[in-house]
């Protein structure tokens, strides 16, 4: 298993192994590296013509896709001065290595019938397999998601997590 490095912040709030690490915009360099680097000037967020980027703790920008999926424009990364982005060459490849989970709470789990978070998934990332008594239950193709979050705020249930894929397959 790869060791995490663990922020006091994360210390002090009893995320010892490191699980809980929040959203950071598309193209954020690496967790440690971008608190060093970022300012909290909230230019990332002014600059999001989709505003799925807010403050979050600490001040730091985090990714909030209740609000709508990240249209990967580029824009965040573009205004930062602060160097806590990596260069955008591709709008979709590498924005994210974050990739969409779903949770025990899905309604597929409790026998209802939903496949919002499929018919909202442009990437086409989220399929349905069929099981027993004729129900679907939704699988992530982790290959194909691209983190954008548009299954995260069509969900019902709040059953779907953007993550980083380490922490997706320990929900799954």
């Amino acid at each position: 298993m790869a060791e995490v490095a663990v922020s006091r912040r994360q210390f002090l709030r009893g995320d010892v192994r490191g699980a809980r690490v929040p959203l950071r915009p598309p193209w954020a360099v690496d967790e440690p590296d971008f608190l060093r680097r970022c300012t909290r000037c909230d230019d990332c967020a002014r600059a999001c013509p989709a505003q799925v980027i807010r403050r979050g703790s600490g001040g730091y920008p985090e990714v909030a896709f209740d609000r709508g999926p990240c249209t990967f424009c580029g824009d965040c990364a573009a205004v930062c001065k602060a160097g806590a982005f990596r260069e955008v060459r591709d709008a979709r490849l590498g924005a994210f290595a974050h990739r969409a989970a779903i949770t025990g709470v899905c309604l597929a789990a409790s026998g209802v019938v939903c496949r919002t978070c499929g018919d909202h998934c442009d990437a086409q990332a989220i399929r349905f397999r069929l099981a027993v008594g004729g129900r679907s239950h939704p699988l992530v193709d982790a290959a194909r998601c691209n983190g954008c979050g548009a299954c995260v705020g069509a969900c019902p249930a709040e059953a779907v997590r953007v993550q980083v894929p380490m922490l997706a397959e320990a929900v799954a």
